[in-house]
């Protein structure tokens, strides 16, 4: 899935626009002045030699105290993952391509015509309580996965390609007779086989096998159903990363401190604090130099960009926000999407018109001064051949929106202020978004003022903004108070797109399958997929055929600026510098 796969699920590597052949556009009212600032940073600070020790504080913007599921397996969220960066490494490095290297924890091989990868774990590589990670715990991973008992989001569809996976989450085999430990569940080697092969397997975050393990010598006397609660997870969790748990403030806080059996070396730093704090206070705690490390909040760029003592890095995440249209719900007992041909948003015109309405590259320059822009398709920019170039997304134009609806049969009767449905009711529906920043509600508010001009009812869900977990919680549930909603992705590195809208995934939460869809998605990472036109002349028919169902509409992505101390080195946004989509934090200290 995307991010996914540890998929997260967003509150709102990386190349700039301009590095992306994409330059902000100018306006008399220098709309555009945030992107401006931003494509003049570099998305690393200065290398060198660092100090040993020291501490720093970073923060973690939410205005949701965390849940803190400390595993990669039954975590949902950016929230989550963001707080375990400092321990949480994948097995796998990457280069700047993000295709998997030797040089992290594990090597990595493919046999294509065998069906299998093999696993590799380096010697050395152990828990922060000093036992080797082995091949069991890789194997773990897929359990813990995979059982019905734990309600991991992460069993999906693409990770079924592993051979017997199915078989072990439905109870018909109680081992995964697709993953082999030639030297036994201490080894460290792991050979799996799958059904068949796909062109992103040679990527991170693919999304067909797992990159993570979990310490089954640590938590294999928890029952499955009783791991996202117990003390080994949300409170002692054990990492092979730089840093481990010295201590948990519930829901707001987390002190790192270094793993002393981490394989690369002892960590420059010796401390870490993660803590929450309220987007509408970052201004605030940038000015005041609260943090060491602060992402700064787009809409209030203007009010700290001269603050000094900061060094500002910038990136364009592999992230995007997006209107989604609920279309049916989950199925439970065929782990699949389940369509509801009737539902209140199953006419694509609707949902064409809802989309024409947005204005949403005015209301983001308005607010973020360009550091947040208008997308035109799913497929982000950075993903080169594979973004359809000639897609024109949905730009504000109320007078198709209008059109489209009429033509529809959504008419306006004499005297009324809203249209109503083909049948002739009344029709309201219930927009989903998420609390944020200051601006955040006044963004939410100008799209339901536009949809009140081509004459919809548009009301929020419970009739304000939601906090993260309750909004994930709806979403997930398929409740009968969200008609669309606003929501985001953060991306795999992998542009392959069956882990979020497949039919067999629950993260399709808008519940859309349709045999035309289900093809462009195994299409694209078919065996025929190895031919690298064959797979670009399917994403872009994709991206073609999303444009015209439009049951999710591409809204927007962002430069993300970070505010660091002047004082920290060797943080960088390049992929070959990152691990698990997070720096390789062992490296960052003080300037010597």
């Amino acid at each position: 899935m995307k991010r996914l796969t540890k998929i997260t699920l967003c509150l709102l590597v990386a190349l700039s626009l301009a590095a992306c052949g994409q330059k902000p556009e100018k306006s008399k009212q220098n709309g555009n002045s945030g992107a401006e600032d931003a494509m003049q940073f570099p998305v690393a600070t200065s290398f060198a030699k660092t100090k040993k020790g020291g501490s720093i504080k970073v923060a973690l913007e939410t205005d949701t105290p965390f849940t803190g599921i400390f595993s990669d397996e039954l975590a949902d969220s950016t929230t989550d993952a963001t707080l375990v960066q400092f321990g949480s490494e994948f097995l796998f490095d990457t280069d700047n391509s993000y295709n998997i290297t030797d040089s992290g924890a594990a090597s990595f091989s493919l046999d294509r015509q065998a069906k299998q990868i093999t696993i590799n774990i380096k010697k050395g590589v152990k828990w922060s309580d000093g036992k080797q990670v082995v091949a069991k715990d890789v194997e773990y991973a897929y359990e813990v996965i995979a059982n019905k008992a734990t309600k991991s989001s992460h069993y999906t569809s693409s990770l079924q390609d592993v051979v017997g996976l199915k078989e072990y989450h439905d109870g018909k085999a109680k081992t995964i007779s697709g993953i082999e430990m030639p030297d036994g569940e201490n080894g460290r080697k792991v050979v799996i086989h799958f059904k068949e092969m796909h062109p992103g397997m040679l990527k991170s975050g693919n999304g067909y096998f797992w990159e993570s393990a979990l310490p089954y010598h640590y938590l294999k006397n928890v029952p499955f159903s009783k791991l996202r609660t117990c003390i080994e997870i949300r409170k002692k969790p054990l990492y092979f990363g730089p840093y481990k748990v010295q201590s948990i403030e519930a829901g707001q806080k987390v002190v790192w401190t270094r793993n002393e059996y981490y394989w690369r070396g002892t960590p420059s730093l010796s401390k870490i604090s993660i803590s929450i704090i309220s987007p509408k206070s970052v201004s605030t705690a940038i000015k005041e130099r609260t943090y060491d490390i602060i992402e700064v909040v787009n809409s209030q760029w203007q009010q700290i960009r001269t603050t000094k003592n900061y060094r500002f890095v910038a990136t364009i995440p592999l992230s995007y926000n997006y209107l989604g249209f609920k279309l049916g719900k989950w199925d439970e007992k065929t782990n699949s999407v389940k369509m509801n041909k009737n539902s209140k948003m199953a006419n694509k015109s609707l949902r064409q018109a809802i989309g024409y309405a947005m204005n949403v590259t005015q209301i983001q320059r308005k607010y973020t001064s360009g550091l947040t822009f208008r997308i035109k398709s799913l497929i982000p920019l950075q993903f080169g051949d594979y973004y359809d170039d000639k897609s024109k997304g949905y730009p504000y134009n109320p007078a198709k929106a209008k059109k489209l609806l009429d033509k529809a049969g959504y008419k306006l009767r004499p005297g009324e202020k809203y249209r109503r449905d083909p049948q002739g009711h009344k029709l309201v529906i219930h927009l989903a978004a998420m609390t944020g920043d200051a601006s955040q509600s006044k963004i939410i508010n100008n799209y339901i003022k536009k949809w009140k001009e081509i004459g919809l009812n548009v009301k929020l869900t419970t009739g304000h903004l939601l906090e993260f977990n309750t909004f994930y919680n709806l979403l997930f549930q398929d409740d009968s108070q969200v008609d669309m909603f606003i929501a985001g992705w953060t991306l795999n590195n992998e542009p392959s797109q069956n882990g979020i809208y497949g039919a067999g995934t629950q993260y399709n939460l808008e519940r859309f399958a349709t045999k035309t869809n289900t093809q462009l998605l195994e299409a694209m990472d078919s065996d025929a997929a190895f031919n690298i036109n064959y797979r670009i002349k399917v994403f872009k028919k994709w991206q073609r055929y999303m444009q015209e169902q439009a049951f999710v509409i591409p809204l927007t992505s962002s430069y993300k600026i970070t505010a660091i101390n002047k004082q920290l080195v060797n943080l960088s946004y390049e992929p070959a510098e990152m691990n698990n989509s997070h720096p390789l934090w062992y490296k960052i200290g003080y300037k010597k």
